[in-house]
């Protein structure tokens, strides 16, 4: 049977991994939302960029140009905005899993890899 002491020790661990894993979960969500505000600034400038290459074509067919060049553009900038977005919630996902790490690993429960 646990002591008084040994539960209060218990309790005082558990606050703390939840209060680590907390701040590691608001750092990544910070990071995340940066990203976020990065490519949206971005987006908007390849937009403009292409509406005014647009205005500025003489042809239909150096329209059709500029527009499927900005659909690959934007199609690249998506997709690897995607991937450092993922990246970045499975960097905050293992940092906020970490306090728990010990307290897991005494019931014998491993992390996944």
């Amino acid at each position: 049977m646990k002591t008084f002491d040994d539960m209060q020790t218990f309790g005082k661990e558990g606050y703390e991994a939840a209060m680590a894993s907390a701040a590691a979960f608001t750092k990544g969500y910070q990071a995340v939302a940066q990203e976020l505000a990065d490519y949206t600034k971005k987006a908007f400038e390849l937009n403009t960029a292409t509406v005014e290459k647009a205005a500025a074509a003489r042809s239909f067919e150096r329209i059709l140009e500029v527009q499927q060049g900005y659909a690959k553009d934007a199609y690249e900038a998506f997709v690897a905005q995607a991937t450092k977005v993922g990246e970045i919630y499975a960097s905050a996902a293992k940092e906020a899993y970490k306090p728990y790490e010990a307290g897991f690993a005494a019931f014998g429960i491993k992390a996944p890899k």
